[in-house]
């Protein structure tokens, strides 16, 4: 009666393949030519392998080679597509290098991010990819700190030794401002998002330096917002057109804020973009299928997140830290429907 595959052990193995018990173990651990074992061995044993369905142990062979081939995931809101897709890209090159992810979602908390580490800590990840909350960094360097490899995605902080990989917030948003300028627009809304950010910060001040250099000022009480999310955006576009009925044009620091926007504005009898121009940070793959197709600062998410995955992969290769701490990536202004023309009063 043949063995139940979980039963099957490496001995069976190296009998079918009439190799010693050695031979077998470093052929199906890819030390072959490490050990001067022949080629046609080592598929040998392979070949024997997969013909009983033997499948290694994991946690055997994790405690053999002294690695895990887990690399933790941490973001702060799966259900918001521009995490969701870092994490998909991440863990898609991740794999093509053979690793597990394990991927967690800290729910924009500080204390569950820092929790939700400690637990990947506790399972032997040999690297972390956290795209933090992106208001304290303390647990963050202290990881950096030990020598676990780890890059920070979207929220960085700016004066760090910390691996980072961050997009254009400055120049995304000076285009954003650019297009808004040149179609007349000059009393324009900011919807932020979670303030203390470097993506909220940086876009921020490049709404106001690209203002001032049109001769703007811009007034703080045209800004609101407190998170990168639908919610916050309905609430801080009608708090910002309820109070200044001459906005003309919002500037939403996420889709999410925009989708928010777009809903408070159809509640107050806005048009878009007759009444109000729209534009936004981020970028979703129906954004052009929208009744009014919304003007954007996309985002190059996969790279993102193959650049996160490609920079942990060189500290696994060769176990040093990167020379370039912060890494951005280019973004890209796509103009559609929502952005109309000032008519002239």
């Amino acid at each position: 009666m043949p063995k139940a595959r979980s039963s099957l052990t490496l001995s069976d193995v190296a009998r079918e393949a009439k190799v010693s018990v050695t031979t077998a173990s470093r052929a199906l651990n890819g030390l072959a030519e490490k050990y001067r074992i022949s080629p046609s061995t080592a598929q040998l044993v392979r070949e024997s392998a997969e013909k009983l369905g033997f499948r290694p142990s994991q946690v055997a062979r994790s405690l053999r080679l002294k690695r895990t081939g887990l690399l933790g995931i941490v973001v702060p809101d799966l259900s918001n597509a521009f995490f969701s897709s870092i994490a998909r890209s991440v863990t898609v090159s991740a794999e093509s290098d053979g690793f597990s992810a394990i991927l967690a979602d800290s729910g924009g908390e500080v204390e569950k991010e820092k929790d939700l580490i400690e637990q990947l800590l506790a399972r032997s990840v040999e690297a972390l990819v956290v795209c933090p909350v992106g208001q304290t960094f303390q647990h963050l360097e202290s990881v950096h700190q030990q020598g676990l490899p780890l890059v920070v995605v979207d929220r960085c902080q700016a004066e760090s030794e910390m691996i980072q990989v961050t997009s254009d917030h400055i120049a995304g948003t000076r285009q954003a401002i650019k297009l808004l300028l040149e179609n007349g627009h000059r009393r324009i809304g900011v919807l932020q998002g979670l303030t203390g950010t470097l993506p909220c910060d940086e876009r921020l001040q490049a709404v106001s330096d690209s203002l001032a250099a049109a001769g703007i000022r811009l007034d703080s009480s045209m800004v609101d917002g407190d998170r990168f999310t639908y919610e916050s955006g309905y609430r801080s576009a009608t708090n910002l057109l309820t109070r200044h009925s001459d906005i003309s044009a919002l500037f939403a620091m996420s889709t999410p804020n925009a989708f928010g926007a777009y809903q408070a504005a159809i509640e107050l009898g806005l048009r878009v973009p007759e009444d109000l121009s729209l534009v936004c940070f981020d970028d979703v793959a129906y954004a052009d299928f929208m009744q009014v197709p919304l003007t954007t600062v996309s985002q190059d998410v996969p790279e993102l997140g193959r650049l996160a995955a490609s920079l942990v992969a060189e500290q696994l290769a060769n176990g040093n830290c990167p020379t370039q701490k912060l890494h951005r990536v280019p973004v890209t202004l796509h103009t559609r429907s929502s952005v109309g023309k000032m008519s002239p009063s």
